[in-house]
């Protein structure tokens, strides 16, 4: 079946299952790696991409649902100028948040996505908000990073 999507803000046509879950058209079929593929079920975050804003994980969801809704991966969430990394990319190289860096792509969307609805969370607004999960254990570094992005987020406001 062909589906029409639009990513990073371009038309884009597939010819997939309509149950494919968006991840893989993401991934092999539009060859956009960064999004990541981790536990398949929904629970990791790794995969997760912005749907009309919303953070989702996209092994969970199927490519027809996604319908109209503009989507967002990882290579397509431009903060600062070109070449230039954003307020989160620079807090996470500034708190030296990766290790493996395997799980960053879903944990840097999760974040934009929450400082956009929440702009100055407090630890239990990130407990609540970011659940993706990180094998490496960078949670406090995470943290810290997401406190300096809100920060350096408002004060370009």
């Amino acid at each position: 079946m062909t589906i029409s999507l639009k990513v990073n803000g371009r038309e884009r046509t597939v010819d997939v299952a309509p149950d494919t879950p968006l991840l893989w058209v993401l991934r092999d079929r539009l060859k956009l790696k960064g999004t990541k593929f981790g536990c398949g079920v929904g629970v990791c975050g790794s995969c997760t991409v912005h749907v009309d804003g919303m953070a989702v994980r996209s092994c969970s969801v199927a490519v027809s649902d996604v319908g109209d809704m503009a989507v967002t991966t990882i290579e397509g969430l431009a903060e600062g100028p070109e070449g230039t990394p954003g307020a989160i990319q620079q807090a996470w190289i500034e708190e030296q948040v990766p290790q493996c860096g395997y799980c960053q792509p879903g944990m840097i969307m999760a974040v934009a996505a929450m400082l956009e609805t929440t702009p100055n969370p407090t630890d239990a607004d990130i407990d609540d908000q970011i659940t993706n999960v990180c094998r490496c254990g960078t949670y406090p570094r995470l943290r810290r990073a997401i406190h300096r992005a809100a920060k350096a987020k408002g004060a370009q406001a």
